[in-house]
């Protein structure tokens, strides 16, 4: 049988530790500690980047998305413009009316409840203190006096339409501002949404102005946009 002999110090005649025996020192524990508290603060640095990023990918698109729902049901309203009619006085006028910073108009279009009845809408442009702009919806059932408001864009710098106006024996048209008869309905409404140096604007065609408007007589208004 073959003895290993272990080697002893010359002086003090005591075993010396093997190299693979030997332990960590304090030293050397605090520099690993030290090490291992740097490698988490940057992995949860980098994560919360990484969750705020998201965070803020997921509200945009929340914004894109409620902008574009928000975009579909005006055009679908606007372009649903029933021409209802009420009495004032004894005097038959139409629900519609335009203003720079204001709409109003019945449609067969609800915000709730989709193409199920007849309904009165108005859109009012209101401004906050930091003078952003928002546009607010307001819709009645034609028939009931509840209504329900709700708000379509929000955080625009400007938010304002236009009306076009053709004349019978005009070869162009115009945009105008307002619109205050109550015999005709514009051809075209212009939705304008500004954003800082963006302009975005849309033109929605209103399904039933030709046919109201064939045998009506011209406007006596209007003030030309500018």
């Amino acid at each position: 049988m073959t003895h290993i002999r272990r080697q002893r110090g010359p002086a003090s005649g005591r075993a010396l530790p093997r190299d693979n025996e030997r332990g960590f020192t304090l030293l050397e524990l605090l520099i690993s500690f030290a090490i291992l508290g740097i490698i988490v603060v940057i992995i949860a640095g980098a994560m919360k980047v990484s969750i705020q990023a998201v965070s803020r990918g997921e509200k945009k698109l929340a914004s894109i998305e409620r902008f574009r729902t928000s975009l579909n049901v005006v055009e679908a309203q606007i372009q649903s413009q029933s021409g209802l009619t009420y009495d004032d006085n004894g005097e038959r006028k139409r629900y519609f009316k335009g203003g720079h910073e204001s709409m109003q108009l019945s449609t067969n279009y609800s915000l709730w409840g989709g193409d199920k009845g007849y309904v009165v809408v108005s859109y009012e442009v209101e401004t906050d203190r930091d003078g952003k702009q928002s546009l607010k919806a307001t819709e009645t059932m034609i028939g009931m006096d509840t209504p329900r408001e709700t708000t379509l864009f929000d955080l625009m710098d400007k938010i304002y339409f236009e009306y076009f106006y053709k004349g019978p024996t005009d070869e162009k048209g115009t945009w105008v501002d307002s619109w205050t008869d109550d015999v005709t309905i514009p051809e075209k409404v212009k939705l304008h949404l500004v954003a800082g140096e963006r302009d975005f604007s849309i033109i929605i065609p209103l399904r039933t102005a030709a046919y109201q408007n064939a045998t009506a007589a011209p406007p006596a208004f209007a003030n030309p946009v500018r």
